[in-house]
């Protein structure tokens, strides 16, 4: 018996032994739910601050979905946080196979609508007609390529077509070397940067209706576009740099346009940047842009200030206390529309009307609390969403046009603002912008206390990133970074 007991307890043993062996193993293997480090996916960076920067924290991800488990927290308003629609929290897209930024010769993803512009240089002549108000010419509308079957129909990678003269004979514009570099294939000289009255038609509302958000017109029914662009029907309007003949030395027809673009980056802290900002012939700025006690190191100027309804709110509560009342009110300051929603239409009429808002999240709000008492319909503009399309398609296509996720991603505000000025002005110097050692910098220039950035879903931070140290390396533009 006693060798019996101790054959039974040598079997058990060694069951379990085997057993504690074979967990062993199965925890050794990868399971299919491992975090995968966040710089090996550039679709869920996001921009806390409306400079450019970028986290390395992990996020978790399924290997075999493209539904990421939960966006990160958002701490406290932000201007470009968007909060994700429950339409679209429960929605599976189909995966995207095209790559991340689109090369010379794409093919246009989409039938019947305005042929794809010639990717070359904008034409010699100086533009000296520039005080009619019948716009562009818009160029008629051809038959385009059959659509690439990986190329699902969102992405639209065709679009509006006018024919726009340069305004200046700058013999080294970016528009003149841009052919020369890596982005000749992307660059479309007659793509429109602005919408306004003439571009508001049945036809093109049925073709921009089938892009959500700021890539169309989905969303947003016929007759607020018609009222609200019908307020925009003047050269101004049309045009980004309106003025340049009354600034401008007319002796002087080779003078280059000279563009500062200013982000809100905490690399501007110190940098003692304002005199060289101010210098430029126009300053972009854009959301949460705090100028009162910062001058020496931003500059006190902005011709230019981008954003959308939905980040000006939140540029408002956000940062209040650091002394954020509103944009800045200058008589050469223009307000430049990034429409993501139709409350961007009606806010926009308000303002060229002076009326209320009639309806939505703003209704009865007084836009001169915004804009000022003296705002006209002359100093507002609004980007067209072709333009947003465009940049997002061949500039920023990120992964998270794979994802669920892809009708909330587009270019964060300063990223457009940036590209906008690529397109329009001659020479462009950006400031207040993410660079690799963004971490060594606070959220923003104006932070008391040092501030991480936060990450949110819907732009690519560090695939901006990238862009910019590639537009700098290609010479298109000048980026401020500490040496």
């Amino acid at each position: 018996m006693a060798v019996q007991r101790r054959l039974v307890v040598g079997a058990l043993t060694a069951s379990s032994l085997l057993c504690v062996y074979i967990l062993c193993v199965n925890l050794e293997r990868p399971l299919s739910w491992s975090i995968v480090p966040l710089k090996h996916f550039h679709g869920f960076t996001q921009e806390v601050s409306s400079s450019s920067r970028d986290s390395e924290e992990p996020l978790d991800r399924k290997s075999n979905s493209d539904q990421w488990t939960n966006p990160p927290p958002a701490f406290n308003f932000h201007p470009e946080l968007t909060v994700l629609p429950e339409h679209t929290r429960a929605t599976q897209n189909p995966t995207l196979k095209t790559q991340t930024s689109t090369a010379a010769g794409h093919k246009p993803a989409e039938n019947n609508v305005l042929d794809v512009s010639k990717s070359t240089s904008r034409s010699d002549g100086v533009d000296k007609t520039r005080t009619s108000t019948k716009g562009p010419a818009l160029k008629p509308q051809q038959p385009t390529q059959a659509a690439r079957p990986t190329e699902p129909p969102f992405i639209g990678d065709t679009y509006m077509s006018e024919d726009i003269q340069p305004q200046t004979d700058c013999q080294g514009s970016i528009q003149r070397r841009v052919t020369e570099t890596e982005f000749g294939g992307r660059f479309l000289e007659h793509i429109p940067v602005l919408q306004w009255a003439k571009h508001v038609t049945r036809e093109q509302h049925q073709r921009l209706s089938r892009y959500p958000g700021a890539h169309g017109w989905g969303g947003v029914d016929y007759k607020t576009l018609v009222e609200t662009l019908s307020v925009l029907n003047s050269s101004a309007n049309w045009q980004m740099l309106d003025d340049w003949k009354d600034r401008s030395n007319k002796s002087a027809i080779n003078e280059c346009i000279r563009c500062a673009v200013v982000g809100n980056g905490g690399i501007l802290k110190d940098s003692k940047k304002g005199k060289e900002i101010d210098a430029h012939h126009y300053v972009f700025r854009t959301n949460g842009a705090i100028i009162k006690g910062f001058e020496q190191d931003v500059g006190s100027r902005t011709t230019h200030y981008t954003f959308s309804t939905n980040t000006l709110m939140n540029s408002m509560r956000s940062y209040a206390g650091l002394g954020y009342r509103g944009p800045p009110l200058s008589k050469e300051t223009r307000y430049v529309f990034l429409p993501d929603h139709d409350r961007d239409y009606l806010l926009m009429k308000a303002a060229a009307t002076h009326t209320p808002v009639e309806r939505g999240p703003e209704r009865g709000k007084d836009p001169s609390k915004y804009f000022g008492e003296d705002v006209s319909a002359e100093k507002l503009k609004m980007y067209h969403p072709d333009f947003i399309r465009y940049l997002r398609n061949r500039f920023l296509r990120s992964n998270a046009l794979k994802t669920r996720y892809k009708d909330i991603y587009r270019p964060s505000t300063g990223a457009v603002m940036l590209l906008a000025a690529l397109h329009t002005c001659n020479k462009v110097s950006a400031y207040g912008f993410m660079t690799p050692d963004y971490k060594n910098y606070s959220d923003h220039y104006y932070d008391s206390n040092y501030h991480p950035v936060g990450f949110f879903i819907n732009h690519d931070l560090r695939m901006e990133m990238n862009l910019w140290q590639q537009l700098h390396q290609a010479g298109l533009i000048q980026l401020y970074m500490h040496k």
